[in-house]
């Protein structure tokens, strides 16, 4: 597997895309409104204990509170000088969130949740401080090495070296990365966990809560740092300020990746992002409809509870003519696209994948199979948990920080996230009712309403008939304007007063007036006459029948409250002044 990582900071955002073989697997963006926490440690407050929901709120500087849960409340070997040790014997009952902290007091605390919509950042009193092969545990006297590490040589290797490097009783994790490093790479590393973690005491001393004390590192170092494997073939990073940065990092890091740093000028007219492809994958991740390349196609649906994947055939009809062997042969791509999709999204939480039935138990095994395998790489760690008994594979993946959904997308305003919107007579319905209401609680003689054209029209009705009957339950002057800016559920009192001043307000047109307008259809009545359309309000176009779909220059001759009457002008939209002759009737 070839991995590249593509770095830029195009528009002042950082934003990083890592590619396996080609094909974009993971996407990092930095926005400002929306700064990365997960890592930071900060000094912080208790403001709330509630032993029924067994967490804390701890005031930590955010918007929000953070989310201290009774797990995460008891380090190892706490910072705090008077916090209490994690006891060692079992308890008489279950350890309860009020047994650990109180209102008022000063804990340190690391994020380890970003805040989510309504929700705080999760917390925790467990630190870890990660860097290139090894992570500084502070709360710990614990030495560890990554389960990815298989070989037991290497494993025992590697613990015993973190063991002698260690300068004072701190817990120490060995990375993944770490296999194969020497003692004097590893050396230099925790050397340099430590002076961070010395700094951070010493802020820790200096600082009144709530206060930051320590900051992870930039998203381009960070990732980096965590990313960089012997996979990696090249670094690919917009502008030479940018790659020269890049370059330093590494050369004080990792310089073995240093000679990997490609630099390209930044060029407005063909940025990095879209020349990788990443800007098509992003918008594709974004989409609820990924389209496999067999044919067959994927269904997200994102709630805030869990993740729903449906996996289908759609134009893929097989190469042969057995249904198994079609259906099979689309669970396995999909299987592949799903892991993919899980990093390039960065879901996490609870997953249920609905694939299309399999009746033959080795094809499911395979499936499944195939979904583990995929999601190999992923640094999230899924858990695929298998088939339940309705033949749905369930998976949980880790959930640190926001989706790509949640950072690039905010929840529509309109059909309040939804996703599905009132059709035009269940909206005319409700219109009409809040019509009555604010015509009910005011004296004013008329109103003046803009709705969505389509639902504008129901609200008229064929030959103004449900407008008259809306004004005759009133016993008002309502008038209704259509208007493409008004959301299909929503209206807009443009006026509310004396009839004279809202029929002023109200027509769109006056006589005289020359538009360019679209023959829609024949009149219903009169054939030889064209009806063309101004938002809703229509206009009846003297012996235009038979010029359905073209565009022509009219000119107004009459004007009514929901229509207007106009004759064609200068044979078309080049049209020039010409007589006039009097208007059909009304």
């Amino acid at each position: 597997m070839n991995r590249e990582i593509v770095i830029t900071d195009e528009g002042g955002e950082p934003q990083v895309a890592i590619l396996e073989d080609r094909r974009v697997v993971e996407v990092f963006i930095d926005r400002p409104l929306a700064q990365r926490t997960v890592g930071n440690i900060y000094k912080g407050r208790v403001e709330n204990v509630l032993p029924g929901m067994q967490a804390a709120f701890v005031d930590v500087g955010l918007e929000r509170n953070a989310f201290l849960f009774v797990d995460d409340a008891l380090p190892d070997e706490p910072v705090e000088p008077d916090a209490p040790p994690r006891p060692t014997e079992p308890l008489e009952r279950p350890l309860s969130i009020a047994d650990v902290v109180h209102v008022g007091q000063e804990v340190v605390v690391q994020i380890a949740k970003e805040p989510v919509g309504t929700k705080g950042a999760r917390v925790t009193r467990n630190l870890t401080i990660p860097g290139r092969f090894l992570v500084l545990v502070p709360t710990s006297r614990h030495v560890g090495v990554s389960r990815r590490i298989q070989d037991p040589e290497e494993r025992e290797r590697l613990r015993r070296l973190a063991e002698s490097l260690r300068t004072e009783p701190i817990g120490v994790i060995v990375r993944t990365v770490a296999t194969g490093r020497s003692e004097e790479e590893l050396g230099e590393d925790l050397r340099r966990l430590e002076a961070i973690w010395a700094g951070v005491r010493e802020r820790l001393r200096e600082s009144a809560a709530p206060a930051l004390v320590y900051g992870d590192l930039s998203l381009v170092e960070r990732i980096l740092r965590d990313r960089l494997n012997e996979n990696v073939t090249r670094i690919v990073v917009a502008g030479r300020e940018l790659a020269a940065d890049v370059a330093r990092y590494l050369e004080r890091t990792a310089p073995e990746f240093r000679p990997l740093v490609e630099a390209r000028d930044a060029d407005p007219r063909s940025p990095l992002f879209s020349v990788f492809g990443v800007e098509r994958e992003i918008e594709r991740a974004l989409a609820r409809r990924v389209w496999l390349e067999s044919g067959g196609y994927l269904v997200i649906d994102q709630t805030e509870a869990f993740t729903a994947i449906d996996v289908n055939t759609g134009r893929y009809v097989g190469s042969t003519a057995d249904l198994q062997d079609t259906v099979f042969r689309t669970n396995m791509e999909a299987a592949r696209e799903i892991a993919r999709q899980l990093r390039l999204r960065d879901i996490g939480g609870i997953i249920v994948v609905d694939f299309i039935d399999m009746e033959d138990p080795e094809h499911q095994r395979q499936v499944v199979e195939e979904l583990v395998l995929e999601a190999r790489n992923d640094h999230a760690r899924p858990n695929v948990l298998g088939l339940t008994q309705l033949g749905l594979v369930e998976m949980t993946r880790k959930k640190a920080r926001q989706s790509l959904a949640d950072l690039l997308t905010k929840p529509c305003p309109y059909c309040e996230a939804r996703g599905r919107v009132l059709t035009e007579d269940a909206a005319s319905r409700r219109i009409r009712r809040e019509i009555e209401e604010t015509l009910a609680a005011s004296n004013a003689e008329a109103i003046l309403v803009e709705a969505h054209p389509s639902v504008a029209a129901l609200l008229i009705g064929p030959n103004g008939s449900n407008l008259k009957e809306l004004e005759r339950r009133t016993g008002r002057h309502v008038y209704i304007r259509g208007a493409e800016s008004c959301h299909v559920e929503k209206m807009r009192v443009v006026a509310l007063g004396d009839r004279a001043s809202v029929e002023a307000a109200a027509l769109p047109v006056h006589v005289g007036q020359r538009l360019q307008v679209t023959i829609e259809e024949p009149h219903a009545v009169r054939p030889e006459d064209g009806i063309a359309r101004l938002e809703g309000y229509v206009v009846d176009v003297e012996e235009a029948g038979r010029r359905v779909g073209e565009r022509v220059t009219v000119e107004v001759t009459r004007v009514f409250r929901t229509y207007c009457r106009a004759r064609i002008v200068g044979g078309g939209e080049a049209a020039g002044p010409s007589g006039e002759r009097p208007a059909a009737g009304a």
